[in-house]
């Protein structure tokens, strides 16, 4: 190797080393640590409203402020993500009237703008360190006819009753100059507080007096101020609720399980224990709320047999205050898991309260009880089965059985009809009592009708004839109407006659049908007496006149039992359209 070799080759191992090094820094220097977005951090402003955000790097992501960042030689720059866009750009300070600049770590904006909404990231780096994050602004408009927008989260501050509270505009400090007395206006569900009861603006602050519950609800406090010879607004709103007086506050109150209660539950079966408890408000206290097994805390369960589900009640008399409901559930429960301890802990800033459930395995029903149960319910259902069955179809048993087993009450009694119809003598009623109740009594049910118009021969005494055709009847059907009870009417004359025989020999029944009602004023005492102790068959127009229905199967219960003879009238009934009347075609059929 020649002399002039080596000088070359100590040129060529420096030019390389300096270009690892070189490759190396740039390497560092493009790393970055991105603790992306924190979403945690969100901005509300309402536009044209002034808003500064702080970088959130030295609130929890480093342990040294921002002067002691920029005396290590770490700067803080600014870029921002337009609401919708996915290009990061630098921030332009440089804007008219100074509209976006900075002071240390802080971005101001005087006003900001709707177009302002969108993700900041800040971002501290030198030559070999980087650390960056991101976290939203939303710039909002204010609804119409409104000092505020829906869209924008009020704080929630809580003030105890029947107590003295101060209700502070927050974050308005550092706004306006120093020296400058802003004005501040408060409002209440945006309408001015001016005279309100218990409530006395003061300023950034607003006085509640005596905290009731009816002064729940918004309030806002817009701070007016004036910066280079431009005037600003800041609005900020509050949710105020009440919650009860610090004087209320306790441990909590165990309501279930209680020392006298005893749970019983059957192995294989599912075991449930209720959990009550009553947390009155405290303030800035936890609430905790668990079941043990034996010592083991609930967050350890593992068996998926084991259930543990809660449920919130709040409290209407007592704001702040609720009752937490946990209940313990294990499926399949073995006789061993009965023997177990099973606590159930609540605990708050005031004390802690623990009770364990008694429990114990239940003793099954004996087999003979369940058997003699089951035999009883069966029983007690059939006969309510039967009782309902009869009571609806009670007529058609009965006639079933006068039609298949019922004695003819018509034989050897030596009587001639088996119904003689008493009615007021009009046309109307005559109508009725001529084609309608002969139409189905003679035609459909086979009984001989005594009509005293149809019946009697003419030239006879009325008085007479009237009764030998009672006598001569088995019974004695009325047509009640208002028509009927007139004083010394025929029909009068046959009611007290049937009335007379039914009392003093027994040998003829009343049958009483009401065609018209009448007034209680207008009955006579014949009459008042009949119904007293018969019942009323109602005749309800249109409703009754179809053969089969409730009424003709009450009237033919109530009329003689007679059996079909060997020779006996086919008759088919049907109804006239033109006249709503029944009429009848008549055959003879012989029947061997």
């Amino acid at each position: 190797m020649t002399e002039q070799a080596i000088p070359r080759m100590k040129i060529g191992f420096l030019l390389i080393c300096l270009l690892v090094l070189t490759i190396t820094r740039d390497c560092t220097c493009e790393r970055c640590d991105d603790w992306g977005e924190d979403t945690r951090k969100l901005t509300q402003a309402y536009d044209g409203e002034p808003v500064r955000i702080r970088c959130p790097l030295f609130e929890g992501y480093l342990k040294h402020n921002y002067s002691a960042a920029h005396s290590a030689g770490l700067t803080l720059m600014w870029y921002w993500t337009g609401k919708g866009k996915d290009l990061e750009e630098p921030i332009n300070i440089r804007l008219p009237d100074n509209r976006i600049s900075k002071d240390k770590d802080i971005l101001w904006f005087r006003p900001s703008l709707l177009n302002d909404t969108g993700n900041y990231t800040c971002m501290l780096r030198n030559t070999t360190f980087c650390l960056k994050i991101a976290f939203p602004l939303e710039v909002l408009k204010k609804d119409s006819k409104s000092c505020v927008s829906n869209d924008k989260v009020a704080k929630v501050f809580y003030f105890p009753l029947d107590e003295t509270s101060i209700l502070h505009c927050p974050d308005t400090e550092d706004y306006y100059p120093t020296g400058v007395t802003p004005t501040v206006n408060w409002y209440r569900r945006c309408e001015l507080v001016d005279g309100f009861v218990d409530r006395d603006p003061d300023g950034l602050n607003l006085k509640f007096l005596n905290m009731l519950q009816r002064y729940e609800g918004n309030y806002t406090c817009i701070v007016s101020y004036e910066e280079n010879g431009r005037e600003y607004n800041l609005t900020r709103t509050m949710y105020v609720k009440a919650i009860a007086s610090r004087f209320y506050a306790k441990a909590p109150e165990m309501r279930t399980p209680s020392d006298k209660q005893t749970f019983e539950f059957q192995a294989g079966g599912e075991l449930h224990i209720p959990c009550d408890v009553y947390f009155s408000y405290v303030d800035n206290s936890f609430i905790e709320i668990g079941w043990t097994i034996n010592g083991k805390n609930e967050g350890d369960f593992t068996d998926p047999r084991i259930q543990v589900n809660e449920s919130v009640i709040l409290d209407k008399i007592s704001p702040g205050a609720k009752t937490i409901k946990k209940e313990l559930r294990i499926k399949n429960i073995t006789p061993d898991e009965l023997k177990h301890n099973y606590t159930c802990t609540a605990r708050n800033t005031l004390g802690v309260v623990s009770r364990q459930a008694l429990v114990k395995e239940k003793v099954g029903t004996p087999r003979y009880i369940t058997e003699l149960a089951c035999g009883l319910g069966a029983t007690l259902f059939l006969v309510v089965c039967f009782v309902v069955v009869y009571h609806v179809y009670w007529l058609e048993m009965v006639l079933f059985y006068r039609a298949h087993f019922g004695t003819d009450e018509t034989i050897g009694d030596g009587k001639e009809y088996d119904v003689y119809v008493s009615y007021a003598r009009n046309a109307e009623e005559e109508e009725f009592v001529l084609v309608t109740l002969r139409g189905v009594l003679e035609n459909e049910f086979g009984y001989k009708l005594c009509i005293f118009d149809r019946d009697s021969l003419p030239g006879g005494i009325v008085t007479d004839e009237t009764l030998s055709f009672i006598k001569k009847s088995r019974r004695l059907l009325v047509v009640v109407s208002p028509s009927y009870v007139h004083q010394g009417t025929q029909a009068l004359l046959e009611l007290k006659a049937g009335l007379q025989n039914m009392a003093s020999q027994g040998n003829i029944r009343l049958v009483l049908v009401q065609y018209r009602s009448i007034k209680n004023k207008q009955k006579v005492k014949e009459l008042k007496l009949a119904q007293s102790v018969l019942g009323v068959i109602k005749w309800k127009g249109e409703k009754s006149k179809y053969p089969g229905g409730r009424f003709w199967k009450q009237l033919h219960v109530a009329l003689p039992v007679k059996k079909t003879s060997s020779t006996k009238s086919s008759c088919s009934f049907h109804m006239v359209p033109q006249n709503l009347e029944f009429g009848t075609e008549c055959s003879k059929n012989v029947t061997t």
